[in-house]
């Protein structure tokens, strides 16, 4: 179907770094051994809760990890390689682009891999939103960085994530995004204050299973988990 000359639904661009380098900033909090099964389920439970949201039509996952590709593209979204190599804001320019190749008239938008917590619905009240405007942008949590950025059919997506982007995508001219009770789509994880702010909020299943074993494999049952045998508080279903 097609809408004003546009492909009707969203593709999503999610970028990924090489596990064994993404999420360095929770190594201080789940080990350095145990930080990449984290980033690979952070990134499993993202890309799942997108595809479950109705006004998304597909997911393009910009990534050069062989065992991340073959995970993400079992859920149904389609692997880019990085061919750019330039850092998180060519691969997304370089997503958009590769999405744009095959359906020209396709609204885009770059959504973080680090979303443990998301929700289908509340990821539509954002992409509703962001329809209005031809750029538009969600804050994260902090105020201070970017989790999602959209570009309507016919806009250059010109992505500015990394660090204080909420400021970049501000002065470029995209629209802020401020539409309520779309906590899951701002909480992104970089480090264990954050895990444990999703944690709160009840993530998907591929980060409940390794969240609650501490890099020595003991439960712990203290901060995250429930009794032994037990699911874990944070556990939220893909359709709440």
């Amino acid at each position: 179907m097609r809408r004003d000359g546009a492909d009707v639904g969203w593709s999503l661009v999610v970028p990924l770094k090489p596990l064994v380098r993404a999420k360095s900033r929770l190594s201080a909090a789940t080990g350095e051994e145990f930080r990449p099964r984290l980033a690979l389920a952070f990134a499993l439970d993202t890309v799942a809760a997108a595809l479950a949201c109705a006004d998304v039509r597909d997911v393009a996952v910009v990534t050069d990890d062989p065992l991340a590709g073959e995970r993400l593209a079992a859920l149904g979204a389609r692997i880019v390689p990085d061919i750019p190599a330039r850092g998180l804001n060519a691969a997304l320019a370089h997503g958009a682009d590769a999405v744009r190749a095959r359906r020209p008239g396709a609204a885009v938008a770059a959504l973080n891999a680090d979303l443990p917590a998301l929700r289908p619905a509340e990821l539509g009240r954002v992409l509703h939103s962001a329809a209005q405007f031809p750029r538009a942008f969600l804050a994260d949590a902090a105020d201070i960085g970017t989790t999602l950025l959209t570009a309507a059919s016919g806009v250059e997506l010109a992505p500015a994530f990394g660090g204080p982007s909420r400021a970049r995508h501000l002065a470029s001219g995209a629209r802020e995004i401020t539409v309520a009770r779309v906590a899951s789509v701002r909480r992104d994880v970089d480090t264990g204050e954050d895990l444990r702010a999703a944690l709160a909020l009840g993530v998907g299943p591929h980060t409940a299973r390794q969240a609650p074993r501490r890099p020595d494999g003991a439960a712990a049952a203290d901060e995250v988990a429930g009794a032994a045998g037990q699911p874990p508080p944070g556990l939220r279903a893909y359709g709440v």
